[in-house]
C-alpha cells in the first residue's frame, strides 16, 4: 500500500513541477522551487500548493 502513496506523490511532483516550469516567475524563482518540490516531496508540494506562482493556462477572458 505504502507504494501507491509513493507513486501518487511523485506524480503530483511532476505535476507540480511541470506547472512550476509554465509560470512567468523569474528564472531563479523557478529553480528554487523545483528544488524545494524535488528535495522536499510531500512538504515542499504543500508550501508550493499554498504559496507557489501558479501556471498562466490562457488569457482568462
Amino acid at each position: 500500500m505504502g507504494y501507491i502513496f509513493g507513486i501518487i506523490i511523485f506524480a503530483l511532483d511532476v505535476w507540480a513541477i511541470a506547472s512550476i516550469i509554465n509560470t512567468n516567475a523569474a528564472t531563479s524563482t523557478k529553480i528554487i522551487w523545483i528544488l524545494l518540490v524535488a528535495i522536499l516531496p510531500v512538504v515542499g508540494l504543500i508550501i508550493w500548493w499554498l504559496a507557489g506562482p501558479k501556471a498562466n493556462y490562457g488569457s482568462g477572458v
